[in-house]
């Protein structure tokens, strides 16, 4: 049985050898490069094509050994499971329980907007990002996502001359839009008094206001966009699965919460995660990638390993037990060093936003459209729309 709803040709061996990569599919090889800590480096997210020079504190999700580490554990004071649910859980189900009631009375709604709108609003909060509106920000958001493709495992990203002047163009205005909107005035309004939020500790760790953007665009597009997609995945399933949707709706936050952790096991947002090696790195009893090489992760092969999850991998079950080690969302949140930080909020939002669309009726009118996003190597599901009986 096959529930998977993003399916992508990512079919072959456990490890495969390529020119300059290997590509990893088998859940136990993966982790350990993901937990590599002193073997490896970050090399997604076009990392390595970011300069280091201008910036002496590099941004949280591209920086590597001990300044990473002491990045992280600061801030655990904003994004630690325990922070989230003692902090974040009023406001959040209120923040839910207003945008539901908009789109109710509205009769209909596109969920990939209301998604994006309500995870801009929870996390700019947290963030700091508040001396703009909603909309607007999300649109900026969305802007940087414009981008044509590539790929890590090619020479120059597999782009031409004319692609790489179409990225530049494209990125710059956004990035231009970002700061003079959004980044710039929160900076402001943190000066004259700092608040409880992530640019106030920016702020007072010494970072430069060109350091501040380049760690609010992490948050923003790796954060609050892709969050915006598991939600959307999520309903996809729910109300495409009546029986599923009645559990949903019949549960308390956690049986909630390990149905979505299901959920996003079985369709990953980010489906790839790029480390370069800087030493050999053991896969398994017989193969190693060796210094130099990049190592591709596949996500959405590995969380399907039955050897790590079970039997009936592509199946859609939440009372799914994986071997010791292997968590129930699988690689989806990342692992090691690396692993996301906002895995509890974006759960957190998921559920909030989804148990409120489903008690007030919600149902398909037109399904997503799903196409797929070469920067964070996942799905974009569009025109998903529902309405209300």
């Amino acid at each position: 049985m096959d529930d998977r709803r993003a399916v992508r040709d990512g079919s072959g061996p456990a490890i495969e050898r390529g020119p300059g990569f290997v590509r990893v599919r088998a859940m136990a090889a993966a982790r350990r490069v993901l937990q590599a800590r002193s073997s490896t480096a970050q090399a997604g997210f076009t990392a390595e094509y970011i300069p280091q020079g201008p910036l002496k504190n590099r941004p949280i999700l591209i920086s590597d050994g001990p300044q990473h580490d002491e990045q992280r554990r600061k801030l655990g004071r904003f994004f630690a499971p325990a922070v989230v649910e003692r902090r974040y859980t009023g406001p959040i189900d209120e923040a839910a329980a207003r945008y539901v009631a908009g789109v109710v009375a509205a009769g209909e709604c596109l969920v990939d907007e209301l998604a994006l709108h309500f995870a801009v609003d929870v996390t700019r909060d947290i963030v700091g990002l508040t001396a703009s509106d909603v909309p607007g920000l999300s649109r900026r958001l969305e802007a940087f996502f414009n981008q044509p493709p590539f790929d890590l495992t090619k020479p120059g990203l597999g782009r031409t001359r004319r692609q790489w002047a179409q990225a530049a163009a494209r990125g710059l205005g956004p990035i231009i839009a970002f700061h003079l909107r959004d980044v710039r005035p929160a900076i402001r309004q943190r000066r004259r008094g700092r608040r409880d939020d992530v640019i106030s500790h920016l702020l007072d760790e010494g970072y430069s206001a060109a350091e501040i953007l380049v760690e609010c665009l992490t948050y923003g597009t790796a954060g609050m966009v892709t969050t915006r997609e598991f939600m959307a995945m999520a309903l996809w399933h729910l109300l495409g699965n009546l029986s599923l949707a009645t559990r949903f709706r019949g549960a308390d936050r956690p049986g909630r919460i390990r149905i979505l952790e299901e959920i996003i096991r079985l369709d990953p947002v980010v489906g790839n995660l790029y480390r370069r090696a800087t030493a050999s790195v053991q896969l398994d009893d017989d193969e190693q990638a060796g210094a130099g090489d990049l190592i591709d992760v596949c996500v959405r092969e590995a969380n399907h390993d039955a050897e790590a999850v079970g039997p009936e991998p592509h199946r859609l079950d939440p009372d799914r037990c994986p071997v010791k080690g292997v968590r129930p969302v699988g690689l989806s949140f990342g692992d090691g060093a690396h692993a996301c930080p906002g895995q509890s909020l974006a759960l957190l939002e998921a559920d909030a936003l989804l148990i409120r669309l489903l008690e007030a009726g919600a149902r398909i009118v037109d399904e997503p459209t799903l196409t797929w996003d070469d920067l964070v190597a996942g799905y974009r599901l569009r025109g998903f729309r529902i309405a209300f009986s």
